[in-house]
């Protein structure tokens, strides 16, 4: 038990510090985008000084580094700083906060990746599975295929088709997921069924793949053999003998697809307007609105960061082996 912790709290500091660094790596990405937002907001007739009292204003005539130490006490406070949008020359301030703006798109996209992955991965296990158990039969080759081509295909052409098929051809679901804010939980299901379709279809196959692949390498090993020839159900040696040694792959590859679902719905969310974070960020990075951009990118970095240090200390636990390394 202490191994394991001891190994829960080297990926918990280790996990801190990668987000430390990405963290600088984002404010100076952002810094760097192109056009600035202050002529953007006052025109190219502005006059010169009514464009630096805006720019004092917003405080973008303090250095780098200092800004990027405000903004990060900011965040280790809970606060992602004002957004840019609503700000006029004016005089009057109609912004609001970074974190008021984007809980609500954060909450949406969450709702999509979660209605996503309560199909997708229990569904990619069972395919993978009993792809692995009927190897090279007429299943798994339809399997392979079938996956071999939802990978291949860009999201956005899934997403069409989608659009095509059960909003047009038949108008089973809108082709517009846009959520109202007063929406239900039904409702949000049933306006977010067609991009959590496009999503399952593509997250699918790669968890799929790599479960078929872990459990057909842990069927050649010696002591399923052995297992077998005692004797044990198939069934049995699957969840007793397979399974344990093989959620280090599988969590993985299940951590890689529930980081996707957060952080690389983008294109989805843009082809169904569907109102996530995604979304939010690319009309950001439109408006040049950096407060905005630094926290999703900060929230899709630490996100991506949590999943894979949930999956590395799984794969640990689950393989005693993995904490003695030699």
């Amino acid at each position: 038990m202490n191994s394991v912790l001891t190994t829960v709290i080297q990926r918990l500091a280790l996990g801190l510090i990668t987000l430390f660094f990405v963290s600088i790596i984002i404010f100076a990405m952002v810094s760097m985008l192109p056009g600035d937002f202050t002529q953007a907001v006052l025109g190219q007739a502005a006059l010169e000084e009514t464009v630096e009292a805006f720019r004092k204003e917003l405080g973008l005539d303090q250095p780098a580094h200092i800004r990027y130490i405000q903004w990060l006490g900011g965040v280790l406070q809970g606060d992602f700083g004002t957004s840019f949008s609503g700000r006029a020359s004016s005089g009057v301030d109609r912004s609001r906060s970074v974190a008021e703006l984007i809980e609500p798109r954060l909450f949406n996209t969450l709702f999509l990746a979660a209605m996503t992955a309560i199909v997708a991965v229990p569904l990619a296990l069972y395919l993978g599975i009993t792809a692995a158990l009927h190897r090279n039969g007429f299943f798994d080759r339809m399997i392979n295929s079938v996956t071999l081509v939802s990978i291949s295909l860009p999201e956005f052409l899934v997403a069409y088709v989608f659009m095509a098929l059960l909003a047009v051809l038949q108008p089973i679901f809108p082709p517009i997921s846009e959520i109202r804010p007063d929406a239900t939980f039904f409702d949000r299901i049933y306006i977010s069924v067609l991009p959590a379709l496009t999503l399952t279809m593509v997250t699918i196959a790669h968890m799929m793949r790599m479960t078929r692949a872990a459990i057909i390498n842990l069927l050649a090993s010696p002591y399923v053999e052995m297992a077998r020839l005692k004797g044990v159900a198939q069934r049995e040696i699957i969840v007793k003998h397979v399974l344990p040694n093989a959620w280090a792959p599988i969590a993985t590859v299940i951590a890689f697809n529930l980081a996707y679902l957060v952080i690389g719905v983008v294109v989805v969310e843009t082809v169904f307007t569907y109102p996530g974070i995604g979304r939010l960020m690319v009309d950001s990075v439109t408006t040049r609105d950096m407060p905005i951009v630094q926290a999703c990118g900060l929230i899709f970095a630490g996100t991506y960061i949590l999943l894979n240090m949930t999956a590395d200390i799984i794969g640990i636990v689950t393989n005693p082996r993995l904490l003695h390394p030699r």
